[in-house]
């Protein structure tokens, strides 16, 4: 039997390095910070920022199944369904058959999601280009596409 030496200490130099590069980090901060500033914007007409982007992906001319809403939230069935409830409780979303797999659900905007959406986009709007607007000095297009390449 052989003994293991205790794994050295890991130094304050090291924490403060990963600190200050760690992107993980950084990404995780930042959309915690944009989702509080959009989370308050829309507190006005009741949705939260992930009840906005759902319901946007939900915005197109045939309700979508919910496996390619999941992958465009990032987020799996189980949780689409979690954040799809609430909003289907208010009237805003309607969960359908598949009509080409009973076991499979679709995902309808109602009426009042629709109208909803309509009177949340200009807030998204303004909130958005006030983002854009701090970033001054930032290519916001190479940001977008660093960031779309990670996920």
């Amino acid at each position: 039997m052989t003994e293991h030496a205790a794994p050295a200490a890991v130094s304050h130099d090291t924490t403060l390095h990963v600190r200050d590069h760690c992107l993980c980090l950084h990404a995780q901060r930042a959309a915690r910070a944009l989702g509080r500033r959009f989370d308050e914007a829309l507190r006005p007409v009741g949705l939260t920022n992930g009840q906005f982007s759902l319901l946007m992906a939900l915005n197109r001319p045939e309700p979508p199944p919910m496996g390619p809403i999941a992958a465009l939230l990032a987020m799996d069935r189980t949780t689409l369904t979690a954040a799809v409830k609430p909003l289907s409780r208010r009237g805003l979303v309607a969960v359908l058959p598949d009509p080409r797999d009973r076991r499979g659900r679709r995902l309808a905007l109602t009426e009042a999601g629709r109208d909803l959406l309509a009177r949340a986009l200009p807030i998204w709007v303004e909130t958005h280009a006030a983002v854009e607007a701090g970033l001054a000095g930032i290519d916001v297009d190479a940001l977008r596409q660093g960031l779309k390449m990670l996920s």
